[in-house]
């Protein structure tokens, strides 16, 4: 058991908290387009991806970071839409929680894959500070891959945000201004005093 929490063990499997939220896309939900906003399938991510971090924790969870937000396909009014999120990876405070959005389509039956999303959460204790989570326990290949995918997303988000960090640094206006020369922008600098 957890010594900060005798109720909750010190290891849980990725079975116990996988979620499933499903929903009816009504026209409110539409864009001027005619499809679903982006943004009512990034708010049912984020409230799956609590649910499901949040179970396995055994704490409030926070939203500390999207990784990756693929729309795939778009997403019709009269849809049915679910979101499947499972723990992925956990570190000592943190969850990555795996989401996959397919969407049905009522009347004819056919389900189409519309997103994958990755959500870090960060669990917080009542006095509202970062708490330890339970580990994860691996029961599959697929768990075993899917840990091991976001450990490497987890290092290559840290090396991606080193080399933007020094390349900013590197910018100058004039390296800016050549390298703007053949792209689709039209430049109208006044001087700054």
């Amino acid at each position: 058991m957890n010594a900060e929490n005798p109720l909750i063990p010190k290891f849980r499997s990725s079975l116990y908290s996988r979620t499933t939220i499903t929903e009816l896309m009504i026209p409110s939900y539409a864009n001027f387009g005619g499809k679903i906003h982006g943004g009512i399938l990034l708010s049912l991510i984020d409230k799956v991806a609590y649910a499901c971090a949040s179970k396995h924790a055994g704490a409030y969870c926070v939203t500390v970071s999207v990784d990756t937000v693929d729309f795939l396909q778009p997403v019709e009014v009269g849809e049915l839409v679910s979101l499947k999120a499972s723990v992925n990876y956990v570190g000592n405070t943190s969850l990555v929680v795996g989401i996959k959005v397919i969407a049905e389509n009522v009347k004819d039956g056919l389900v189409k894959h519309t997103n994958t999303s990755y959500v870090t959460m960060v669990a917080k204790g009542d006095n509202d500070k970062p708490q330890r989570v339970p580990g994860l326990i691996l029961e599959s290949k697929t768990e075993v891959r899917r840990f091991a995918e976001a450990i490497k997303r987890k290092e290559l988000k840290f090396s991606h945000k080193a080399e933007m960090d020094e390349a900013r640094s590197e910018l100058d206006t004039t390296s800016a201004l050549d390298m703007l020369q053949n792209e689709r922008c039209e430049i109208r600098m006044k001087d700054e005093h």
